[in-house]
């Protein structure tokens, strides 16, 4: 019997009992990380600094990405999508475009729309696990933008939502709704410097609370038409951008509708001047000069902004003591092309056209200054989100968590393919028949679907009769030699093959069983019948006088064939081969 005000053995089991599961939630909510998501638009790998030895520039400048590759890891072969709208989603689902149902297209565009009884977006789940939860910028998912069920604080640039003139305001004035409003805002001034700011306050309010919090900045730079900060605007001035050896004429054993494209043209002087694409949303302030060292040269001017933008967010995150607790992820919604295979747009499934900048970074967790070179798509992403922020996703996801990736950039062995795919305005269920729409923007470019894996990339075009492509981007990152059309390679296109069936397969892609039946067949046996020709064969009747040596756009430099598409297929290809692929004979 105890004795009046002892405290007996149970009593004191069950307030150790509370402490401890006090100290395992303390130490639960000290080890879920805030999340800062930046997402730009059609900003390419080549637009950065950092990746110089992939293809930058060598005049571009962008000290403060720069600044966050080094205390992060840099991935040099990210994949989020092939156009905005379904990278979006797949940003906030962590589904392929196939797997999200409910997505459908207006009559007009972007006034597309979504079911969220269908459709889980991730800041939702981390919001019901306790993170507060921020959105600030483009939207282009849906009317509906979720504030009050995915987000607690929103200023959003509601593309859907708004008028037309609206949905093109990339960098003018634009209609945002603060925090659910239902009348919008006109706000004049350079959008991403607006935006940049709102991040910096949210992170600053932020800073004394224990909750955890998640915010989605999405940039609306550098979509066309780049138009650059007055402050950047004489950037860059006198530089020349090399021409693209594809830009006029599609290299060989490219699909048809390549030769469709015709985004340039040849100027006086030899430099490729633009065609004029009509985008229905891209608005006014078109570009002061047609050629493609003006187009690079102000696309590379919209980027400065960014750079500028991410550090004074990452001086706010120092300043307010949040480095450290912060999982930052810095990418773009998919690439842009200038020039590579006739293109001044994104859609294709080429790494020009498509291809993410794509960092991530919490120092004191995350290795500083890596650098890993295993391809990752934007699926993995959201995957790797959940993991971090230690939420459980509430369905299946499409992608792989990379925390394996982050601690170890050079893991070998990540046997996790990379699924891409084009399927214009079909979503979900919608994609069980492989159908011909008209695009309301950009180029005739049809369904296709994609694999990427280790340094090779297999891509099938969904036309029937259209021949599959297969490239090596370590020895071709140009993308201008079609592997598929070599007999030497068949066994390796058989794999890869595989591969995307497979990957289909489990990720429950509907067209999986219903694609076209190719062409690569009868291009090969043509290739096998193949005589070397007098002018009309080889690099030189294809990309001009200089076929002996391939530029690489990106950087200027320039590769002997035999260095850039390996010995075995300039030397020991037959003359018919050698035919077929533009080689000399």
């Amino acid at each position: 019997m105890n004795r009046p005000g002892a405290v007996g053995w149970r009593q004191l089991f069950a307030i150790f009992l509370w402490w401890l599961v006090c100290m395992l939630a303390s130490a639960t909510a000290v080890g879920r990380p805030n999340i800062l998501y930046i997402l730009t638009d059609d900003q390419s790998f080549r637009t950065m600094g950092c990746y110089r030895e992939e293809g930058a520039y060598d005049w571009v400048r962008t000290p403060n990405l720069d600044r966050l590759a080094q205390r992060g890891v840099r991935f040099t072969h990210a994949y989020l999508g092939s156009w905005c709208l379904p990278s979006r989603y797949t940003a906030l689902t962590g589904l392929h475009p196939y797997g999200i149902e409910s997505l459908r297209h207006g009559l007009v565009y972007p006034r597309n729309s979504y079911d969220p009884d269908r459709v889980t977006f991730w800041p939702r789940v981390f919001r019901a696990e306790g993170y507060y939860t921020g959105m600030i910028g483009k939207w282009h998912t849906g009317k509906d933008a979720g504030f009050g069920r995915d987000w607690d604080y929103q200023i959003v640039w509601n593309r859907p939502a708004g008028s037309r003139a609206n949905a093109g305001a990339y960098y003018g004035t634009q209609e945002l709704h603060f925090h659910g409003s239902k009348k919008p805002v006109r706000v004049e001034g350079y959008p991403a410097d607006h935006y940049t700011g709102w991040a910096v306050d949210f992170i600053r309010e932020r800073a004394g609370s224990a909750q955890p919090w998640a915010l989605w900045l999405c940039y609306p730079n550098a979509h066309p038409p780049f138009v650059p900060a007055e402050r950047n605007q004489q950037e860059f001035a006198g530089v020349k951008v090399p021409t693209p050896v594809d830009i006029f004429v599609p290299a060989p054993g490219k699909p048809a509708y390549l030769s469709k494209i015709h985004a340039w043209s040849r100027g006086p002087d030899g430099e490729p001047l633009m065609r004029r694409i009509k985008t229905p949303t891209a608005g006014g302030g078109a570009l002061r000069e047609d050629n493609l060292s003006a187009w690079c040269r102000q696309y590379q001017q919209s980027v400065s902004a960014i750079d500028e933008g991410v550090g004074k967010i990452l001086a706010a995150l120092h300043a307010t003591g949040q480095d450290e607790e912060t999982l930052v992820i810095f990418t773009s919604d998919q690439g842009f092309a200038l020039g590579q295979h006739g293109f001044a747009h994104k859609l294709a499934p080429y790494d020009a056209n498509i291809r993410s900048p794509l960092i991530i970074s919490q120092p004191g967790t995350i290795p500083q200054g890596q650098v890993c070179r295993t391809p990752v798509g934007g699926v993995d992403l959201v995957a790797t989100i959940y993991s971090r922020g230690g939420v459980r996703a509430p369905e299946p996801l499409d992608g792989h968590d990379l925390t394996p990736l982050l601690g170890n950039p050079a893991r070998p062995n990540w046997n996790h393919p990379v699924v891409q795919s084009y399927t214009r305005m079909g979503f979900g269920e919608k994609t069980a028949q492989v159908w011909r729409s008209r695009s309301p923007v950009g180029p005739p470019v049809p369904w296709w679907v994609s694999v990427v894996q280790g340094h090779h990339k297999y891509v099938r075009t969904m036309v029937r009769g259209e021949v599959e492509e297969l490239y090596d981007l370590r020895e071709d990152p140009e993308e201008l030699v079609n592997l598929a059309l070599r007999k030497q390679d068949a066994e390796l296109l058989d794999e890869m093959r595989t591969t995307l069936d497979r990957e289909l397969k489990r990720t429950n892609a509907p067209f999986v069983n219903r694609m076209p039946e190719t062409g690569t067949s009868a291009a090969l046996a043509k290739a096998e019948r193949a005589v070397p020709a007098g002018r009309g064969s080889g690099l030189k009747a294809i990309f001009g006088r200089h076929s002996d040596r391939v530029n690489r756009p990106e950087t200027g430099r320039v590769s002997k064939p035999g260095r850039l598409f390996g010995k075995s297929l300039v030397q020991a290809a037959k003359p018919g081969k050698r035919a077929c692929l533009g080689l000399k004979s």
